[in-house]
């Protein structure tokens, strides 16, 4: 187990990865302006076509903010922290309960023009718990039930709070990243060998509980089955991502954000990426994502101890779980569900808690062996 030298200096941040997480959110504030134009101006009440760049922008500003606080505060001290993040986050998974529903579910506590997923906060609550118990865990990990069950069962009471807000995607999230940073912390593969036919049997389960989830699966199948209903947004994706060809119609040239696809900015704006900036551009957000995959991994690696390497993995995992399902649901790869493609689709709370975990990214990739970042 790699241990803390307390007094280390701070070095240099791994550039890349500042680079390209700046670089997503550039193009995710240009992409929700182009893709919410018609539905600003047509759909809400504001009437405004510059109504969700406006707050994206406000959203990004926050989270700017937020990401170099985080690349100053040592992540060390975060241990400290751990237990009140994690009652806070469920008071606020509680809370929403209280508030009112949106599109048949309890997901967001709305003040104001303003609200708060907190499920977003509860993907990295774990996250920071895993890398802080495991850390002292150790060796003992390597075992069934005193190794993995504990921590299964920690992230799937969170995974099942946010499972009451009919969130099953991101409860899926919570689950995923959790094996992924039991098996970095020395997990043994047969423990997975007996554990993953089991989750895979409550996710089924889980799909087939609820009628609209149920449907999605047998849609994703075969969308033209329910083209009017259960199928109308991937039939649309695949017609915007069709449509863009190799090199795309052009920015602000989509179609099917027109009204025709349900909230072009949210979960299927890569499918309007595609539009407009065809298979070049798909390609291009791909590479980047998978930039900053790789710099994750590299700053795990060279953590000074196993806290920081456990805490990098989670953080990376998190914003990679989600691209690869939010890509593959807008390709139709995977059935429909709703997670929003990290720094580029709508939405303050993904947006400013993933600059946060960005700002923690970046200051464990100042403390490593050498300062150097490639």
């Amino acid at each position: 187990m790699k241990k803390f030298n307390s007094k280390l200096k701070m070095g240099q941040i791994d550039y890349p990865l500042f680079y390209v997480v700046f670089f997503i959110l550039a193009i995710g504030v240009v992409m929700v302006y182009s893709a919410s134009t018609y539905y600003g101006m047509y759909v809400i009440p504001a009437h405004d076509s510059m109504y969700f760049l406006k707050r994206q922008i406000l959203f990004a500003a926050l989270g700017i903010i937020a990401l170099l606080f985080m690349m100053a505060f040592d992540y060390h001290k975060l241990k400290k922290l751990t237990l009140l993040i994690l009652i806070a986050t469920v008071i606020l998974l509680i809370a929403v309960f209280f508030f009112e529903a949106k599109k048949g579910a309890q997901r967001w506590i709305t003040i104001g023009p303003f609200s708060l997923q907190p499920s977003e906060i509860a993907k990295y609550a774990v996250v920071l718990f895993l890398a802080l118990s495991l850390e002292q865990k150790g060796e003992k990990v390597k075992g069934l039930m005193y190794g993995m069950m504990p921590y299964l069962g920690f992230s799937g009471f969170f995974a099942g709070m946010v499972l009451l807000q009919k969130n099953l995607s991101i409860a899926s999230v919570i689950m995923i990243v959790t094996l992924i940073v039991l098996f970095v912390s020395g997990a043994r593969l047969k423990d997975f060998a007996v554990i993953l036919p089991v989750l895979f049997a409550g996710a089924v389960f889980f799909i087939f509980s609820e009628e609209y989830r149920k449907a999605r699966l047998l849609n994703f199948i075969n969308p033209w089955n329910d083209p009017a209903g259960n199928g109308y947004q991937l039939i649309q994706s695949f017609l915007a991502l069709g449509s863009g060809g190799i090199t795309g119609l052009g920015l602000g040239q989509s179609r099917q954000k027109t009204l025709y696809m349900p909230e072009p900015h949210n979960d299927f704006i890569f499918s309007i990426i595609g539009e407009e900036l065809g298979l070049i551009g798909c390609l291009f957000i791909i590479a980047l994502f998978g930039i900053l995959i790789w710099r994750g991994i590299t700053i795990a690696i060279k953590a000074k101890d196993t806290y920081g390497t456990l805490l990098a993995v989670g953080i990376t995992s998190v914003i990679a779980v989600q691209a690869i399902i939010n890509i593959a649901v807008v390709t139709g790869s995977m059935p429909v569900t709703g997670v929003p493609l990290p720094f580029i689709s709508y939405g303050g709370s993904s947006l400013v808690i993933n600059m946060t975990a960005m700002g923690i990214l970046l200051n464990i990739s100042r403390q490593t062996e050498k300062s150097e970042v490639f």
